[in-house]
């Protein structure tokens, strides 16, 4: 089955849906600097369909009035949704634990603003 996708992120969703079925997703908006990526804000959504494409996240993103060029996707739990005390929880969880140790991004499906994958890598101190 092949599918033309749009964007990185559109092929992203649509694999995970058809894998785990309805998940809820952890969403840090980062700002990429050359040598940085800092979290500014965050958010869950439950997903429960795989129609979701990039320019309807990227709304919701224009929404909460960022001035993001990054975006990392957790997963909240690989077993699908869970309830929202518990996708609260671990995503203020998430958000200190970020604030300590970014090279935690590299285990994000991690996107820039066209939707497009992203790796993050650490840089060795010289």
């Amino acid at each position: 089955m092949a599918a033309d996708f749009a964007t990185d992120f559109d092929e992203w969703l649509v694999q995970t849906f058809a894998r785990t079925g309805a998940f809820t997703m952890l969403i840090v908006l980062v700002e990429i600097g050359e040598t940085s990526a800092t979290p500014l804000r965050s958010s869950y959504v439950h997903v429960i369909g795989d129609e979701t494409r990039w320019p309807d996240i990227v709304q919701l993103f224009t929404d909460a009035g960022a001035g993001w060029n990054g975006a990392a996707f957790f997963q909240a739990d690989r077993a699908g949704l869970v309830r929202d005390e518990v996708a609260r929880y671990r995503l203020k969880s998430l958000m200190r634990h970020l604030e300590s140790d970014r090279s935690l991004l590299k285990h994000s499906e991690f996107f820039d603003v066209r939707g497009l994958r992203l790796k993050i890598e650490e840089i060795p101190p010289s």
